[in-house]
């Protein structure tokens, strides 16, 4: 048998404690009651009221909002207080305070291969907040390190997932596709933490970057893909403008062209509304086939 199969998953549950100012009066009831006992001479009054005392005093505790006591007696659980305010419990129980306050966390910069085995810089900004405190304080060993090491693990699973970039149409990167990304690694940190009674507010990457030592070349790599992409824009572009030129001077009867005559009007228009630079036009004082 493994030893994951033998822990046992401790739950949250209520702890039964009592209202601290009521418990405050008996205090003052029964320290009232020692010197009046010593006066009219009942030493059994006397004892009553410094058993009373002694027993009352020491089970005073104070929890502020977004804060919980775990109860123990001699190491058995015995449920959570969230009440805040002053509170009473009986001495020899133990109490053991942890906040349920939200926690934000940003993770390092961490350096994994994406899909295609490009070395990238990644980093996440976590929101959690604890919540259920019987498997925060006794199911692991220490629930704030336990999260800040699943988030590394978390963030390394969904950095290997999925590439940088999106090469192809449709293709879901951690570039572009923010929202698809930022939800499954909130789902697949929080079936990580869900042992540790944690609670996944909010997840998102913060820091996405390739590694420098790639960085150059991937640069130089989307620059010329920028520039494919102006070209090929460009292009047909142009070749819709020449289309409707030709297509204009044939319906309108401007001027018959041949064959070849178009191929070179053609060449001219492709070369003018291609070109990078300015160009300089030439006058035709002549006839069209000279």
């Amino acid at each position: 048998m493994t030893e994951a199969s033998t822990l046992t998953v401790t739950r949250e549950r209520g702890a039964a404690t009592g209202n601290g100012y009521l418990m405050l009066l008996v205090l003052l009831g029964s320290l009232g009651m020692i010197p009046l006992a010593a006066i009219i001479d009942r030493p059994v009054l006397l004892i009553v009221a410094a058993v009373g005392t002694l027993l009352v005093s020491p089970g005073f505790y104070i929890l502020q909002p977004n804060q919980a006591a775990a109860i123990t007696l001699f190491g058995a659980y015995r449920g959570t207080d969230r009440n805040e305010g002053l509170r009473w419990v009986w001495p020899w129980m133990m109490r053991k305070k942890i906040s349920v306050r939200i926690n934000n966390v940003t993770s390092e910069k961490l350096k994994v291969n994406d899909l295609r085995g490009n070395p990238i810089e990644i980093a996440s900004n976590v929101v959690w907040r604890v919540a259920d405190t019987a498997q925060a304080l006794f199911d692991v060993d220490d629930y704030r390190t336990f999260v800040n090491v699943q988030i590394e693990s978390a963030v390394r699973a969904i950095g290997s997932r999925y590439p940088y970039d999106d090469h192809d149409a449709g293709e879901v990167s951690l570039r572009n596709g923010h929202d698809v990304v930022n939800r499954e690694l909130a789902e697949e940190l929080g079936e990580r933490v869900a042992m540790a009674g944690v609670r996944i507010d909010e997840c998102r990457l913060t820091h996405l970057a390739y590694a420098p030592e790639i960085a150059g070349a991937m640069l130089r790599r989307q620059q010329a893909e920028a520039v494919i992409a102006a070209r090929t824009k460009l292009v047909e572009g142009a070749v819709s403008m020449v289309q409707l030129a030709l297509g204009q001077l044939a319906e309108r009867g401007v001027v018959s062209l041949d064959d070849e005559r178009k191929a070179a009007m053609v060449s001219n228009l492709m070369v003018v509304l291609c070109g990078e630079r300015d160009t300089q036009p030439i006058v035709n004082t002549g006839t069209l086939y000279q």
